[in-house]
């Protein structure tokens, strides 16, 4: 059963919820029961987002109460042992487009769920995204599009990811409002969704696959 923290975030109660985030880290409350809590607010806000009981008015609400508990909690996290993330994550919005609201919200979501995001931002060249990747080395690459001009960016830094060997050690999603499953095919990715809760869903299913696989 979800405890107050996590409910205050589901029901989008902004002051309340950093106020119980504040009053917990000043009893001493372990840090990371503290973010799992925060963690279980968005898993909840997510399932209302998909039942349609929430709108994106709701989930960027919920992603800033998330990012704000956050920062909070950064400077205590830093100073513990942070468990092992799920899996690692780079994001980009690609050359030929500036949006990245989709991303930002992605990003978030992710990160709700313990994995390692590395947000390249926009406009990024694809000889950048290979470069990030290479030093990174995730399980993921994300790209976001709001405009049809990024589409031969896209292919191109998937073209650049092949040839360099990184294409079969990774998995290529694609999300944004003009992403459709024939963009998927152009670009060459495993994935494509305009539902950003649906994203990291699959990023979920995939982590738990590797994970009996290994």
């Amino acid at each position: 059963m979800p405890d107050t923290l996590s409910t205050a975030i589901a029901e989008l109660k902004h002051e309340e919820a950093i106020a119980m985030v504040t009053a917990r880290i000043g009893r001493g409350d372990d840090v990371f029961a503290i973010l799992a809590a925060c963690r279980d607010g968005m898993t909840l806000v997510g399932e209302r987002f998909q039942r349609g009981d929430y709108y994106l008015s709701e989930l960027l609400l919920a992603a800033e109460i998330f990012k704000q508990a956050a920062a909070a909690l950064e400077p205590l996290l830093a100073r513990a042992r942070f468990p092992a993330p799920v899996g690692r994550v780079v994001l980009a919005t690609m050359r030929g487009d500036i949006h990245d609201l989709g991303k930002n919200i992605v990003a978030t979501l992710l990160r709700a769920h313990a994995f390692d995001v590395h947000d390249l931002g926009v406009n990024v060249e694809p000889a950048t995204l290979v470069a990030a990747v290479e030093e990174v080395q995730p399980d993921f690459v994300g790209f976001s599009a709001l405009l049809t001009t990024a589409f031969d960016s896209m292919k191109a830094a998937a073209d650049l990811l092949r040839e360099a060997g990184w294409r079969n050690r990774l998995t290529l999603l694609i999300g944004g409002g003009v992403t459709t499953p024939q963009v998927k095919e152009y670009v060459g990715a495993d994935f494509q969704t305009v539902d950003a809760t649906a994203g990291v869903d699959y990023c979920m299913a995939v982590q738990k696959e590797r994970q009996r696989g290994r």
